[in-house]
């Protein structure tokens, strides 16, 4: 994905409704639309939007969901159609910062907000029913590009148009992507390395996937 040289946030979406679902909640809260204007971030996310489904779509580790504009164009000219921003669930549509190849523990400051770089976004059934794209999970899964999860690590506000400030970047190398399609052995020690030395603090879900492998 070709990056721009100013990383910026696009939109900012939180819910608009909670939607009727087949999944085992009963409703969904993946409608996610652009807001104007500042909005607050907190250790569970943006205010006023909710996850209907923490257990597997919020918590501390999964706050925020970014998306690169660079990856939606990719999935518009696929599919034939425009995306709108929060149309995939996600909470910030960003430009100029590859968000499935950044490496976990990377922050980013936006606003006066903080955040961290987590996990993967893992494609479920609520997504593809959102899509109505036959065989969605799968096709998004072998595409490979999931965006990021982030947690919140200094609370603040962001808005549409704030610059996305990349302030540091572990040495370990491995990306959410990585995560999504492996991990493999090397790099599940080389993140438990990093957490040793005290370059990460590694999440619930990563350290799950990290003893999948080893």
């Amino acid at each position: 994905m070709v990056e721009s040289s100013a990383p910026r946030i696009t939109h900012v979406c939180r819910v608009f409704q909670l939607l009727p679902d087949r999944g085992v909640v009963g409703v969904t809260a993946i409608d996610k639309r652009p807001v104007d204007g500042k909005v607050k971030v907190g250790p569970l996310g943006l205010y006023a939007d909710v996850q209907a489904d923490r257990a597997h779509h919020g918590g501390e580790e999964q706050a925020v969901y970014a998306f690169a504009n660079e990856d939606v164009t990719v999935w518009e000219e696929e599919l034939g159609r425009e995306i709108a921003p929060g149309e995939f669930g996600e909470n910030l549509r960003t430009e100029g910062i590859d968000t499935s190849n950044s490496v976990i523990g990377t922050r980013w400051t936006i606003g006066s907000a903080e955040f961290e770089v987590t996990i993967p976004r893992v494609p479920c059934s609520t997504f593809a029913r959102r899509m109505g794209e036959d065989k969605w999970v799968q096709r998004f899964t072998e595409n490979g590009n999931t965006g990021t999860y982030l947690r919140v690590v200094r609370k603040g506000s962001i808005q549409a148009e704030d610059g996305i400030s990349v302030t540091s970047v572990p040495s370990h190398g491995v990306t959410v992507k990585d995560l999504f399609t492996g991990p493999t052995r090397e790099q599940a020690q080389a993140l438990l390395d990093a957490e040793r030395a005290g370059e990460v603090q590694l999440t619930p879900k990563v350290v799950r996937e990290i003893n999948r492998v080893m």
